[in-house]
């Protein structure tokens, strides 16, 4: 099924090399301070974008378009950004 609205999504590598896509707008806890994620080994999961964000580094275009590829097959619409902002957050935290 495809998703009809664009999904702000972040793409970051750790140092291992494994990506992971960032949802900053979609909550992932009921108090909305954790985001969704997903990544191609354990899929959907909950991240701290702060935590995520220090610990890792933006992906380049070579390293993420397999995640990419993987969540359009999925359903995601994905709009690509390179941070989450404070409006992120609030819209997460209204959810």
């Amino acid at each position: 099924m495809k998703d009809k609205d664009k999904t702000k999504t972040m793409f970051r590598v750790f140092r291992d090399g494994e990506v992971i896509a960032l949802f900053p707008q979609i909550p992932a806890s009921n108090e909305g301070y954790l985001c969704q994620s997903y990544m191609h080994i354990g899929q959907h999961g909950a991240a701290d974008t702060g935590t995520v964000i220090r610990r890792t580094r933006l992906a380049k275009l070579e390293e993420y378009r397999p995640l990419l590829k993987e969540l359009r097959e999925i359903g995601y619409n994905v709009k690509i950004a390179k941070r989450c902002t404070r409006q992120d957050q609030e819209i997460r935290q209204s959810k």
